[in-house]
């Protein structure tokens, strides 16, 4: 990983979750702040594609009912 210029923030959690993340981060051997920082990341700032409409560039031309129509005979 590349050297990155970072900033500190506070982030409140309950109880329950926090010391979660800290049984989690333990059991992984991980530190706290990297799998938050990891988080923020996937769920937030880079979300996976979700669905058949992130699958598809442009307009949709057919139901999933037709879809063997792409191999019948022209």
């Amino acid at each position: 990983m590349t050297p990155m210029s970072m900033s500190k923030t506070q982030v409140y959690l309950p109880k329950d979750e926090l010391a979660a993340l800290h049984r989690l981060a333990r059991k992984k051997k991980r530190r706290m702040a990297d799998m938050v920082r990891e988080a923020v990341r996937t769920v937030w700032l880079n979300p996976p594609p979700a669905g058949p409409v992130a699958l598809a560039d442009g307009e949709l031309s057919a139901t999933s009912a037709e879809h063997d129509a792409a191999f019948d005979e022209p």
